[in-house]
């Protein structure tokens, strides 16, 4: 399993890099929308949809609020003297607040379920302000600066992912080597505090060098930091919100496209609730 894991990792990577730094924002934004109509077609399961006219209407209806949001507002008018579009602000914020709701819910489970799993359409919902918040944030992050320095989106889009992962693959290891207490056993049995803690100690090492390699000022420490951690923390309940839902719908894994790690939905429920979290967080702290 963690052969596959690697394998994968190591295929995904420079194609992930490729497309942060290489692609033009419009090429990127287009990209990333195929990516969420892939994660939408995974979660159409979730909420009960079996048949395939039913989940290709669904993820249809995610690709026509994506390629509606990119009409309505180029990328590169996402930012208007250093503050987002209202837009964006305001979809940005719905799925700051989705994720509050959704770490309520994980955190009740299982007697939030009796709010939500006998409703199809509260579970489709629950996909729209996972998903398009989600690629929002990602528009909104890789338009940074964009005009005076193209590249610059491109490496807090990179901070961002590296913390997700930091997260991630500290937790496997220190839950493997010393896990012992449950974190939240009704929702993913396999996850320990002492790998939440690994996770969140290794991106904590992340954030330090990073502040390092770009000498952060020190009257915005705090602000990197909260952003930083909070980022972290959001993730964890990304991951965990899925597999709440998973559980619900008799889900092992979304998907089985990438090998060990099953599908697109499971490698990016971090971050989609890392994004739009970020993003509100480095307008409010950090511009």
């Amino acid at each position: 399993m963690l052969k596959q894991r690697l394998i994968t990792a190591l295929i995904l990577l420079p194609l992930a890099l490729y497309c942060v730094f290489a692609l033009a924002l419009e090429w990127f934004a287009a990209v990333i929308t195929v990516v969420m109509l892939g994660a939408a077609w995974e979660w159409s399961p979730i909420m009960g949809l079996r048949r395939g006219i039913s989940r290709a209407l669904y993820t249809a209806s995610v690709g026509v609020l994506l390629i509606g949001l990119q009409w309505y507002i180029p990328v590169s008018d996402i930012w208007q003297q250093k503050e987002l579009h209202p837009v964006y602000f305001w979809l940005l914020l719905a799925g700051a607040v989705w994720w509050v709701l959704a770490t309520l819910l994980v955190l009740n489970y299982p007697n939030s379920r009796r709010l939500w799993s006998r409703t199809r359409s509260i579970v489709g919902v629950f996909g729209y302000l996972t998903l398009v918040p989600a690629a929002a944030g990602m528009f909104a992050v890789r338009s940074l600066n964009y005009a005076t320095d193209p590249l610059f989106g491109g490496f807090v889009l990179l901070f961002i992912l590296l913390l997700v992962w930091a997260a991630d693959v500290g937790a496997y290891f220190a839950g493997v080597r010393y896990g012992r207490n449950k974190l939240m056993p009704a929702v993913s049995p396999g996850k320990t505090m002492e790998g939440l803690m690994g996770g969140i100690a290794l991106a904590f090492v992340v954030m330090m060098v990073v502040a390092q390699w770009v000498q952060v000022p020190a009257a915005q420490y705090s602000g990197f930091y909260f952003t930083g951690l909070l980022t972290v923390v959001v993730s964890v309940f990304g991951d965990l919100t899925e597999s709440m839902f998973k559980r619900c719908a008799g889900v092992k894994d979304s998907g089985a496209l990438l090998p060990g790690h099953g599908g697109l939905l499971d490698r990016i429920d971090s971050l989609t609730a890392a994004l739009p979290v970020f993003t509100l967080a480095y307008v409010w702290l950090l511009l």
